[in-house]
């Protein structure tokens, strides 16, 4: 709290409530007042979490502006609010990426636009939740209560396969997260009736123990990542959710996976962690070569750049499990970079799916002509996702190559293969759509984007090689948290 007020009650809750707001405006009738009141909360739940940056203590390793109240006492359970170095940057990001979701589907959705504005404003509070939860129980809750939007805004207005889509992701996860909740009761009953995360991270567990808890977690993380080889629901789910959709599945949703590695699995288990991170390494490492290759051969843009997230994904959780401060920090650097880039690049193909309502590389060509301000954008964030140096996509990827180079020679260069796949299949994406001759009578006719679609691109490109540029704004919020974390795992000595 600041002066006693709950910064992250209101960063979760604000949102949330003017998502219900919203669906009181009730026909499509109303949907301009729906639109602006959702672009109203969005811009308003962004701006309380500024003070989540401003305020922050980045010398210490400790929970901030905690905030602990009872919840059910009967158990023991708390609405227990906090966080840290590692968490910070994500609640920013999730509030970031809600005005500017709100703005791209301004005009493009038509039908049931109170329930689409409302369900994304609900979504950024739960996800909001979901890093700052610091109780057991309300942790499950906000992780559960988050599938429920993001499947409607597939299920209802998704692409002509939604409802598989939507059914397919809603199980995947689900049926993951089912074993990390056995894994909470089993954490309750060793700790005496504790609920509390924290309480957890100083369990003297047997080996055995932290193995089955670090297995249980690693299903339900593991799979919103997505890590090789439960990664299948995220193409078909990013092929069939409206452009919104695809922006906060890759952006937000992704890396609350990965932060759960961070929270639960290694703390939790540390044993287990280094006892297992072979396994986790090589799953790492088979994303960023297998699925790199594999986004070569789309034809689809929209599966391209899913592919690309799973692949840097991977880079990401091999920077966890490698145990130095290169890495991990790397890792966390490459999940807001990643928000970034495949945010931006989702919209861009949403852009195109517009105008054209083709989603194929092969029905596009000589785009650069008819759309100029649209294709430097456009090849900016391609860039970035090929790790171009000065761009975001450039400083995780090198941290966690440099931290793989510490732990094993092998382990970097394979990593490093990333750097050639995504520039092979990101140019080659960029080269079919967007240069050459015009290929046929929809580009023809295309025009550039709008004042609202730039200003949306611009603050994003701004993100983007400000982040690459100087990117010490980001990585000292974290530098505490981490060492603290490496210093728990035991692994001080690979720094």
């Amino acid at each position: 709290m600041i002066f006693g007020f709950p910064l992250l009650s209101v960063a979760i809750w604000l949102p949330i409530f003017f998502g219900v707001l919203v669906l009181f405006t009730g026909h499509d009738r109303n949907a301009p007042l729906a639109r602006m009141i959702a672009l109203v909360g969005a811009v308003l739940g962004f701006l309380v979490t500024l003070p989540l940056y401003t305020g922050f203590d980045k010398m210490t390793s400790a929970m901030q502006f905690v905030e602990l109240r009872d919840w059910i006492p009967h158990f023991n359970t708390h609405y227990h609010l906090g966080i840290d170095g590692i968490s910070v940057l994500f609640i920013l990001l999730n509030s970031f990426f809600t005005p500017l979701v709100v703005l791209a589907g301004w005009k493009v959705i038509e039908k049931r636009v109170a329930q689409y504005m409302a369900a994304f404003l609900i979504m950024s509070g739960i996800v909001n939740g979901v890093f700052a939860a610091l109780d057991a129980m309300l942790f499950y809750v906000f992780w559960e209560a988050m599938l429920i939007p993001m499947f409607l805004i597939i299920g209802v207005w998704g692409g002509a396969n939604r409802v598989y889509a939507a059914v397919k992701f809603f199980l995947y996860t689900l049926l993951g997260s089912l074993l990390m909740l056995v894994a909470f009761i089993y954490l309750y009953r060793e700790s005496n009736g504790s609920f509390s995360i924290l309480d957890y991270h100083a369990l003297p567990l047997t080996l055995n123990a932290q193995i089955l808890i670090f297995i249980a977690f690693f299903m339900a993380f593991a799979v919103k990542v997505p890590m090789f080889p439960v990664h299948t629901w995220l193409p078909d789910a990013h092929v069939e959710a409206p452009t919104g959709g695809s922006v906060v599945l890759a952006a937000i949703m992704l890396k609350v996976g990965a932060y759960g590695f961070l929270r639960f699995s290694m703390p939790i288990a540390p044993d287990a962690s280094h006892e297992l991170a072979w396994v986790m390494i090589a799953l790492s490492l088979i994303a960023v070569v297998y699925i790199g290759l594999v986004a070569l051969m789309q034809s689809d843009m929209k599966k391209l750049v899913a592919y690309s997230s799973i692949s840097h994904m991977g880079f990401v959780t091999l920077g966890f499990f490698i145990f130095n401060a290169y890495g991990i920090e790397g890792g966390l650097l490459q999940m807001v970079s990643h928000g970034f880039v495949s945010g931006a690049l989702f919209l861009g193909i949403g852009v195109m799916y517009d105008r054209v309502h083709s989603r194929q590389i092969a029905d596009y060509g000589g785009v650069a002509h008819k759309m100029p301000v649209f294709a430097a954008f456009f090849v900016l964030f391609a860039m970035a996702n090929s790790g171009l140096p000065g761009t975001s996509g450039f400083v995780g990827e090198f941290l966690v190559i440099m931290g793989a180079v510490k732990a094993n020679f092998w382990y970097a260069l394979l990593a490093a293969t990333t750097l050639i796949f995504g520039a092979a299949y990101t140019l080659w994406m960029v080269k079919r759509v967007f240069f050459g001759v015009v290929s046929n009578d929809h580009v023809a006719h295309l025009s550039d984007i709008t004042l609202r679609e730039k200003l949306i691109f611009s603050v994003l490109a701004l993100c983007v090689l400000g982040m690459g540029l100087y990117p010490l704004p980001f990585s000292e919020m974290m530098h505490a948290s981490v060492n603290n974390l490496i210093v728990h795992l035991g692994s001080s000595k690979l720094l």
